[in-house]
């Protein structure tokens, strides 16, 4: 059976960035691997009111999606030292109602991408303690802080040598992801 790799970026922008790694991260999967990008940009705001049995189909697309996947790769920009509202709001979609949590013991990658030098250190370690609490394992190392993003493309492409750092990224997700599948 090929694993399935959920793939989540916190950016709605057009032209991110986060995206755009995203993309590269995808393209580095083997192919026995199935990526499933799961979108978090036309979620409903989570509000307990409207968790009854009939949710936001919106929610449940997302639950579905992400109980249909082995373990999950994020992708995220930092806004204001934290992750982007949307991608916060899916984690609590995901995770409730109570005892119903879709994220639980789902393997996790952390990967924060900036144009900026200090490369979503802040969002990278404010998502971590989300997915902590989630019951998600996340991969510790290698840790994936992209900074100065722009510096690293050429053109619209990842160069090589970011490439192979990516390369090493992957290698080090999909053997921890072997150990919570096998």
């Amino acid at each position: 059976m090929a694993l399935k790799i959920g793939i989540m970026v916190g950016s709605l922008r057009k032209g991110s960035f986060n995206r755009l790694v995203a993309q590269t991260f995808e393209k580095l999967l083997p192919r026995e691997v199935e990526p499933v990008w799961i979108e978090v940009g036309d979620l409903p705001l989570y509000n307990e009111d409207l968790d009854t049995d009939n949710p936001p189909l919106a929610w449940q697309n997302l639950r579905q999606a992400v109980q249909s996947v082995d373990g999950v790769m994020f992708f995220t920009p930092e806004y204001n030292r934290s992750v982007p509202a949307a991608l916060k709001n899916a984690i609590d979609v995901g995770s409730r109602p109570m005892g119903q949590n879709v994220w639980d013991g789902k393997p996790a990658l952390v990967v924060t991408v900036s144009p900026g030098g200090i490369g979503g250190f802040g969002a990278n370690h404010h998502l971590r303690q989300s997915l902590t609490f989630v019951n998600m394992p996340v991969l510790q190392q290698p840790e994936a802080y992209i900074g100065n993003i722009t510096k690293h493309m050429d053109g619209d492409q990842i160069d090589e040598a970011t490439q192979k750092f990516f390369k090493q990224i992957v290698g080090a997700y999909l053997t921890f992801l072997q150990r919570f599948t096998n």
